[in-house]
């Protein structure tokens, strides 16, 4: 059964053309995926993304529960803080990519959507050894994603008091927004300057409500210009990107595995692929043909299958088919020339360092 979040109605309201994903019914598009992609590269949208799961991890142990279950070195945030992480099996694969923060009594991990009974069981089997307690929220937890560079134009006047306009990125804080507690993350999927804020599920609407009535109201926006903007800033999505087959090293992201003090388990098998290095490695491309490239399409290398594109769309920034892809490791360096097979033509494109284009979270 397709569940819906506590802002459906309001997205039917707005018009919002509704699809699947991954088991809910979401927003594809309001306006046109270009017109809501420049919203927010240029003034403040919002993403209803409340499909994503919480799960809170509580405890004496909890810090050395997380070590264990999540690659990043936790020890590196305390409290107010957050860090990107993986979950992996025990052979390295990836359960889930996601955000951990710490808050003052408790661990709040964000996960995606179809990987929440996935990482509670994984959670669940690790915390056999451990003093700690792990709970699904995820039925409690709405969650809404303001980006783009006037966030706070539309967020200010809402909150009771200044704090979360002065957060670091990657910081959280509990607040109210229109008289809603909400927990308000500096954090976001677009590239752009924004927050994420977790509130009760069924004050979601009110919350929404106000942000609508301001005065410099964010554009609703939907998953196809959330995937358009992440793909311009290389940021991988599970399912794509992200699977049980593929691997930190593989997906370019050791940087988010604690290699030194290699705790978390699946490490010795990540710390075996660093040392001999994988066969395919993720990554990044621009077209110099025309074409747009989709999941699935084949990269070519000298008339030779080199590898698979595993996300593809046409930037409205660089006005170009741009994409990511797995490759022969010894063909994923920047500036590389392949092709991709589009539709049975062969479309050339060269391979690029991520983020496609230049933008940053961390200013304001």
């Amino acid at each position: 059964m397709t569940r819906r979040t506590s802002l459906h109605s309001r997205h039917e309201t707005l018009g919002a053309r509704m699809g699947d994903f991954g088991g809910w019914s979401m927003p594809l598009q309001y306006d046109t995926p270009r017109a809501e992609h420049l919203a927010v590269r240029e003034r403040v949208g919002v993403f209803d993304v409340s499909h994503m799961g919480q799960i809170e991890v509580v405890g004496p142990q909890s810090g050395a529960f997380l070590a264990r279950a999540l690659t990043n070195d936790i020890t590196q945030i305390g409290p107010g803080q957050g860090q990107y992480t993986l979950m992996l099996t025990d052979d390295g694969g990836i359960i889930d990519d996601l955000i951990v923060y710490w808050l003052v009594d408790r661990a709040m991990l964000v996960v995606n959507a179809s990987n929440i009974e996935a990482c509670l069981t994984r959670l669940q089997e690790l915390a056999a050894s451990f003093e700690v307690a792990v709970s699904d929220r995820s039925p409690e937890v709405a969650m809404l994603a303001l980006q783009g560079p006037a966030w706070v134009d539309a967020i200010g006047p809402l909150l009771a008091t200044p704090g979360p306009l002065t957060l670091d990125y990657f910081e959280i804080t509990e607040d109210q927004l229109a008289g809603v507690p909400a927990l308000v993350a500096r954090t976001g999927y677009t590239g752009e300057p924004g927050v994420e804020v977790m509130c009760p599920w069924d004050q979601a609407p009110a919350l929404w409500d106000a942000l609508m009535r301001g005065m410099a109201a964010p554009a609703p926006c939907g998953l196809v210009a959330r995937d358009m903007l992440r793909t311009e800033m290389g940021y991988p999505l599970y399912g794509n990107e992200l699977t049980l087959d593929r691997t930190p090293i593989e997906a370019g992201l050791r940087w988010a595995c604690d290699i030194d003090g290699a705790r978390f388990a699946g490490a010795e098998a990540v710390l075996a692929q660093a040392e001999s290095g994988p066969a395919e490695r993720l990554t990044a491309f621009r077209m110099t043909d025309p074409g747009i490239p989709r999941t699935g399409m084949d990269v070519m290398h000298g008339g030779e299958r080199v590898g698979t594109v595993t996300s593809g769309t046409l930037s409205p920034l660089l006005d170009c088919g741009i994409g990511m892809a797995y490759v022969r490791a010894d063909l994923a360096a920047p500036d590389t020339e392949l092709s991709i097979d589009v539709r049975g033509r062969q479309r050339a494109a060269r391979t690029a360092r991520r983020p496609l284009v230049d933008r940053s979270p961390r200013t304001d």
